[in-house]
C-alpha cells in the first residue's frame, strides 16, 4: 500500500477533502479518491473523514492507495476481420466500437481479449499484460487496420519504425464545412489539455506533430478528406482538423454534438504500410471504407 501525506495550507481552509487530494493527486480521479474515502482510506489525526469534510490549516491528510490487484485478461473467442497473419504480425480491421487493449472500464470486448483467443500465446509481451502485441493503437470510434506484433523481435522492429515515422498511415475522414484549400500540412504540437485532462489540445509546449491532408470531395457543407500521418500522436487527426475549424462529423468531443445519428467520430483507418520485421520487404494493406461510412457519404451526395 503507498501512502500519501498532504498538509493543508492557508489557502486550502474549508476546501472539502475530495477536491483537495483531488487537486493536489492529478494522477488519481476524483471519482477514485471519493471511492476511497469511502473505504476508509483517508484519514486525519487517524480519524476517518468523510467526502464533504472541510479543512484546517496545518491538518495533515494520510491518503492509503491500494496495491492494484492483478487482472486476468480473459480471451474470447470475438470474430476479428484479418487483413493478414504470419508468425511475426497480424493486420486486423478494426470495428467501431471496439477497445483495442482493456482499461478501465474496458476489461472484456477488447481487440486483445479476441487476440488472445486467436493467438494464444503468440503475441508479443513488451507492453505487459494488459496489451500484448499491441505496439500502437486507434480510438474505440475509429474503424481501420491496426498492426499487431506477435513476438518481441518483431514487437521491436515496428515500434522502431513508428518512433521514426517511416511507417504508411493514411486515414479518410468527414470532416465539418468546406475546407478551401485542395491539400495542407498541419505541424502543431499536440499536448494533454490544461482545462480538460480527458482531452489532448494543440500546445506549443506539447510534442511535435505532423498532418498532411488532402480533399477527396467536397459535400454541400461537409469535406471527404485524406490524412497522412507523419506523427502518430493521441488523437492527431481529431484535434488537429478541430484547431483548423473543420472537426471532424461526429466527434462530440472536440466538435460537440452534430445532430446525427452516430457513434462517434467519422474516421477510418484505410492503409497501412512497414518493413516486414523478417523479411525486410515492404508491405502495404488496404481496409475497406466501412458501410456506415459508405451510408453517409452516399446520403451527402444526394442533397
Amino acid at each position: 500500500m503507498d501512502t500519501f501525506e498532504i498538509i493543508a495550507e492557508e489557502s486550502d481552509v474549508d476546501k472539502r477533502i475530495d477536491l483537495f487530494l483531488a487537486k493536489n493527486l492529478e494522477s488519481f480521479s476524483r471519482s477514485y479518491i471519493q471511492d476511497l474515502i469511502k473505504k476508509g482510506k483517508v484519514t486525519i489525526n487517524n480519524k476517518i473523514i468523510k467526502a464533504n469534510y472541510r479543512l484546517k490549516e496545518g491538518e495533515c491528510v494520510v491518503l492509503d492507495i491500494p496495491k492494484p490487484e492483478p487482472l486476468e485478461i480473459v480471451p474470447e473467442n470475438i470474430p476479428i476481420d484479418i487483413l493478414y497473419e504470419d508468425e511475426d504480425v497480424i493486420l486486423v480491421n478494426k470495428p467501431k466500437g471496439m477497445v483495442v487493449h482493456p482499461a478501465a472500464g474496458h476489461y472484456k470486448g477488447t481487440l486483445v481479449n479476441a487476440l488472445l483467443y486467436h493467438c494464444k500465446s503468440n503475441l508479443s509481451g513488451i507492453n505487459g499484460v494488459l496489451r500484448p502485441g499491441i505496439v500502437h493503437r486507434i480510438d474505440m470510434d475509429t474503424t481501420g487496420v491496426i498492426i499487431i506484433c506477435k513476438n518481441d523481435i518483431a514487437h521491436q522492429h515496428i515500434a522502431k519504425q513508428l518512433a521514426n515515422h517511416s511507417i504508411t498511415r493514411k486515414y479518410v475522414a468527414i470532416v465539418t464545412g468546406n475546407i478551401k484549400e485542395d491539400e495542407g500540412v498541419i505541424d502543431a504540437a499536440i499536448a494533454r489539455s490544461k482545462s480538460d485532462r480527458k482531452k489532448m489540445a494543440v500546445d506549443k509546449d506539447g510534442k511535435r506533430a505532423v498532418t498532411h491532408y488532402k480533399v477527396l470531395e467536397r459535400l454541400n457543407g461537409y469535406t471527404y478528406i485524406e490524412c497522412v500521418l507523419e506523427t502518430g500522436r493521441t488523437h492527431q487527426i481529431r484535434v488537429h482538423m478541430a484547431y483548423i475549424h473543420h472537426p471532424l462529423l461526429g466527434d462530440e468531443v472536440y466538435a460537440g454534438k452534430s445532430g446525427m445519428k452516430l457513434q462517434g467520430q467519422c474516421l477510418h483507418a484505410m492503409v497501412l504500410g512497414f518493413i516486414h520485421p523478417k523479411t525486410k520487404e515492404y508491405m502495404e494493406f488496404e481496409a475497406p471504407i466501412p458501410e456506415y461510412f459508405n451510408e453517409i457519404l452516399n446520403k451527402f451526395r444526394k442533397v
